[in-house]
């Protein structure tokens, strides 16, 4: 009875510090990241029945630096007023610290230059906006769908100890089980 006990207890802990330290599952409750991350309709703008699901690797960041392009798992800052379920967004990262975002000309630009985004749903970049300067330690987060996505260009910038993972797998539904 001991050995079962025991057993039990030590595979609890081993998933729940996998959870905590190594990776952990989210889902994309909205269309902010449609269509490289799906939500589930009804929701206005969902592109799929089912929501996906997936997994950020939360120590990454612990030895290497976030990337512009990015998707990634963040904290919001204390002040978003966005309408959602929590407090943890899934948004790309456009802006890196000191670079300067822009978009006009229906055309984002990162340090004047203008950056493809081929993932951007229907082409839609977003309204004119910036240019803003990232500060030292901040990023500048966006969602894929410009046209329904509140993000840094309505509440500024994340700081790097908000940002918990990139997003590296989706794992649900079955369908679309694939690495990012």
């Amino acid at each position: 009875m001991l050995d079962w006990a025991l057993t039990i207890a030590v595979a609890i802990a081993a998933v729940l510090a996998i959870k905590a330290w190594v990776v952990n599952p989210y889902r994309i409750p909205s269309s902010s990241m449609e269509p490289t991350l799906h939500c589930a309709a009804p929701e206005p703008g969902c592109l799929a029945g089912t929501s996906d699901r997936v997994l950020a690797n939360r120590f990454a960041y612990r030895f290497m630096d976030p990337e512009r392009g990015d998707i990634v798992v963040f904290r919001t800052p204390p002040d978003v007023t966005c309408p959602g379920p929590g407090d943890v967004f899934v948004k790309r990262l456009i802006g890196l610290p000191g670079d300067t975002v822009e978009i006009r000309d229906d055309q984002l630009y990162v340090n004047g230059e203008p950056v493809p985004e081929p993932y951007v749903n229907g082409g839609a970049v977003g309204e004119p906006f910036g240019p803003v300067t990232v500060g030292e330690g901040e990023y500048f987060m966006m969602g894929d769908n410009r046209l329904s996505s509140c993000d840094s260009r309505e509440w500024g910038t994340v700081p790097r100890e908000n940002l918990i993972g990139p997003v590296f797998a989706r794992y649900w539904p079955v369908q679309r089980i694939g690495f990012q």
